[in-house]
């Protein structure tokens, strides 16, 4: 007999027996569809959250080097202390590096400003963050403009009076009609006209909204509101095979720039969107190794009933596959028959599984719109279901396939 012919009566004795045993079956499996329904909501929830995450860095860009006075995660005291101490990256080292640089899309300098609110009229805006930047910086903060158009060169190195606003800022205080070419007062003494509206981006992490800021060109910023303010320069690559090779030559020139001499370490930082990757990576490691734990238990105790079932059901049949063994089955046909019993019930409890976990997740599209069963979940759930059925069945199906025929025709 072929082994695909082995297969197929394996799998038609099986379900014969599952179906002579219905409630034993049947409850047999609630068990399993504990552990499988833990397993499947967990692993939509790992993957939600890695979605999340990703929507909520999006707005980085994977191409884009942000060179900075300190590294955006910091692991001990110490060097904190050190970082702390470090030489602002002026406007000037900014301006330099970006005469200097190489073959990229864009060079821009950020510098970052909070004001409780900006006025138009009697209307106001809350909690705004005021971005002084060149003309690059469209190309750099990969922002669309949904009206009106971005600063240009000859305004940015001219630092006039021009802004460009968030869409949630556009809203609050232009309620019904274009905000382009109206004042906007930053504090009591400057006035910006607007130019342009940029299209709606949402929040990142869930909570910091980057609709709510206003783009100036950065001359007139450090000329208004802060004199000594401390750079980020974005670097835009334009192209992710070259982020390595662009992420040197900027570790040079700001070296040179800086004056940093030869044997001594860098006093900036170069980030990009990798590092939040690799700290979310841990967490959601750690997240997964916890989660996936605590099912492991639950499919562990499931993993039990399923065997000792398949103690009973060995025991209930021994003259019959005495019988069978007698008339010529190998041992590896009985073996498969009752992994594939085994391995039914559970898939049987897998499916039951993933009509719960889908009735979960459609509940709970009520607070997460974006929550779904996946093809990758069910294909997971199902695999552990299997796997499980098939190491439950395991001992019971080797001690079935090694019975002697002359010993098992003998049993009552």
């Amino acid at each position: 007999m072929h082994v695909f012919e082995e297969f197929q009566e394996g799998v038609r004795i099986a379900w014969d027996a599952l179906r002579a045993n219905k409630l034993r079956s049947g409850l047999t499996t609630f068990g399993v569809v504990i552990g499988i329904v833990t397993v499947a909501l967990m692993a939509t929830a790992l993957e939600e959250l890695d979605r999340a995450f990703h929507d909520a860095i999006s707005f980085l860009g994977t191409d884009v080097l942000y060179i900075d006075q300190r590294e955006w995660f910091i692991d001990s005291d110490q060097k904190w202390d050190a970082v702390q101490k470090r030489p602002k990256i002026t406007l000037a080292q900014a301006r330099a590096l970006e005469n200097e640089l190489g073959m990229v899309r864009g060079v821009a300098p950020v510098v970052n400003y909070s004001v409780d609110s900006v006025r138009r009229g009697d209307r106001s805006s809350s909690l705004i963050t005021i971005i002084g930047t060149t003309e690059q910086f469209l190309i750099t903060g990969g922002h669309t403009l949904a009206a009106g158009r971005f600063m240009t060169k000859a305004e940015a190195e001219g630092s006039r009076d021009i802004c460009v606003i968030g869409s949630e800022i556009a809203e609050q205080l232009f309620p019904g009609e274009s905000p382009l070419g109206q004042a906007l007062r930053l504090n009591e003494q400057s006035s910006f006209t607007i130019i342009g509206v940029f299209a709606k981006r949402g929040t990142a992490f869930g909570q910091m909204s980057l609709d709510n800021q206003v783009i100036v060109p950065v001359g007139r910023l450090i000329r208004g509101f802060t004199w000594a303010p401390n750079c980020t320069i974005e670097v835009k690559v334009g192209d992710n095979a070259h982020v390595d090779t662009v992420r040197e030559e900027v570790r040079g020139l700001m070296r040179k720039i800086r004056r940093i001499a030869p044997g001594r370490p860098d006093d900036f930082a170069i980030n990009q969107q990798d590092q939040l990757l690799g700290q979310f990576g841990k967490v959601s490691a750690v997240i997964a190794t916890c989660g996936f734990f605590i099912t492991g238990l639950s499919l562990f105790v499931g993993g039990i009933g399923i065997m000792n079932i398949m103690f009973v059901s060995v025991a209930e049949r021994t003259r019959e596959i005495g019988l069978r063994k007698a008339l010529g089955a190998r041992r590896r046909t009985i073996l498969l028959q009752f992994l594939l019993e085994a391995a039914g019930i559970c898939l049987c409890g897998g499916v039951l599984a993933l009509g719960f976990t889908a009735a979960a997740i459609a509940f709970a599209r009520q607070f997460v719109p974006a929550a779904t069963l996946s093809l990758s979940v069910v294909i997971l759930a199902l695999g552990v279901a299997a796997t499980t059925g098939i190491v439950s069945g395991f001992l019971p199906a080797w001690r079935a396939s090694r019975l002697s025929p002359m010993e098992a025709l003998r049993q009552e």
